[in-house]
This record gives C-alpha cells, structure tokens and sequence, in this order.
C-alpha cells in the first residue's frame, strides 16, 4: 500500500490547475511478491495466478502471488506490460486509492503523489474537475470502482476468517523453478484438502454460510498455476535478454566496423 505520506486528498482546493495522466503500464507494481484480492474475483484470478494466503498480525489475507522471489513480480515485463490473463483490482486503479483517514471515518479518494502521474499542463493528461469544480466522469468512476471492491473486502475477509475458524489453514511450502535452481518460498499459507475432507457436515455447512465454498476451491484450483511461475521465469529472462541488445551500444557489428576512413572492415 502507498505510504499515507505521499497520498493527497482530491479535493478543487488540493489540485487546482492540475491534471492527471494514466499510468502506462505496471511498473509501479513491479516489486510486488503478493498482490491482495477480493472474493469478487477470484473465479478469474485462479485460473491466471497462484493463490494463497499471508499473516498480517492476527489476520490471513487473501493474495496473489506473483514470484518466488521477494520484490519481484513475474507477470510485468520490463516495459511493463503485464504478461497474465487477469490483472487484480488492486493495481487497476493506480495511481488512485480510498483510504480511511482514521477507523470509522468515512473513506476519501486520493492520488498517490509520488506516482508521477500528476501535471500542470493539459496536453495528454485529464482534470481532476470539471469547470464546476465536480468531478470528471471518469474520477467517479474511479471512486465507484475502488467503492465496490473495499465492500467487497469486508465478505472476503469473513470468509477468510471462517476457513481459519474451521482449522482449515496450513503453511504452504512450496518451491519454484527458477533457472538452474529451486527456489524455496516461505510464508505463504493454502487450504489443508484433507482437514477439508474431514470435516463434520456442520462445520461444513458454517463454511457454506460464511460464503467461504467458493474461497476454498478456487484457492486449491489455482495450485496449479504454479507451473505457469516458471514459465513467466522463462519469458522473463528472454524478454530481458532482449531488451539488453536492443539497449546496447552497437559496437563491433558482428565481426565487421566502419574504419576511420569510412570503408567497411571485416574481422
């Protein structure tokens, strides 16, 4: 999450005479490991990326996860594009979020100042305002759309807290190919399939109610996008490849220069 310090409050007195462009791509989640989600679209992410979850306190949560590797995200290239089939809510707003300036308080949408997607000139970019000083269509939009996924947050984590209720959540240790090597990951957590074969049909049916069914199976259905981590490694690595020989300076061309006196010369 943006660092409250670098959020700054939409408001006509906060950003007047300034406008905002859309990112370009992805790479300001570049260094993402995990990525959070909301029940609402896991049907989606489980057959596009691994899903897990983490401990934040006394609390699981449920995430993506994007690579074996800490601050490291295998499904944004190097020009940031992103290489999977489904982009979670959490990245398709930036550089806007909506944030709760103390427990209880009504939310506010914000921009992330340090996004450097904030100008003074309109060439390229949208208003924050429309000249009436209301904001754009496409800032509501903006703000409906952050709306519905934080309502979407509180179900989620209940059906979460429900799967650590039923004894349901166990440590996940996995490894991923990487190269040469295996990579271990550590401090992901999944669904324990065969407490969740034993369980009594009461305890199932609190599952049910809690709306964690569907959190369950499409965490266990997602297991096997694991393979497509090592895969995303491999493109990862051509695509990296090639954008060092496109960036390099041309040098020796292949075995043959230009010599001072403008005749080619091989070697």
């Amino acid at each position: 999450m943006t660092q409250m310090s670098q959020l700054l409050a939409l408001s006509p007195q906060n950003l007047a005479g300034k406008f905002w462009r859309r990112p370009s791509g992805f790479l300001f989640a570049a260094d993402r490991q995990v990525i959070p989600l909301v029940g609402a679209e896991i049907a989606k992410a489980s057959v596009s990326m691994p899903i897990g979850f983490i401990q934040a306190g006394d609390i699981y949560m449920l995430v993506a996860f994007t690579s074996p590797t800490p601050g490291n995200n295998l499904y944004i290239g190097p020009d940031g594009k992103w290489l999977g089939n489904y982009v979670p809510a959490a990245l398709r707003a930036h550089p806007f979020h909506l944030v709760s300036p103390e427990p209880g308080a009504d939310a506010v949408l914000c921009i992330d100042e340090a996004s450097g997607l904030i100008s003074d000139t309109p060439e390229g970019n949208e208003p924050f305002f429309n000249e009436n000083g209301q904001p754009t269509q496409n800032i509501l939009d903006t703000l409906n759309f952050l709306a519905q996924t934080e309502q979407n947050r509180i179900p989620t984590q209940l059906a979460v807290n429900a799967v650590v209720a039923a004894g349901l959540m166990q440590p996940w240790p996995i490894s991923v190919q990487s190269g040469e090597q295996q990579v271990p990951v550590t401090g992901l957590f999944r669904i324990d399939e065969a407490r969740l074969n034993q369980l009594s049909d009461e305890d199932f049916l609190k599952l049910r109610a809690a709306s964690a069914l569907p959190l369950i199976y499409a965490q266990l259905l997602s297991i096997g996008q694991l393979a497509l981590l090592e895969r995303l490694g491999t493109i990862q690595r051509d695509l990296a490849l090639q954008h060092q020989q496109l960036t390099q300076p041309l040098g020796n061309l292949g075995g043959f220069t230009l010599g001072d006196d403008g005749d080619l010369k091989f070697h």
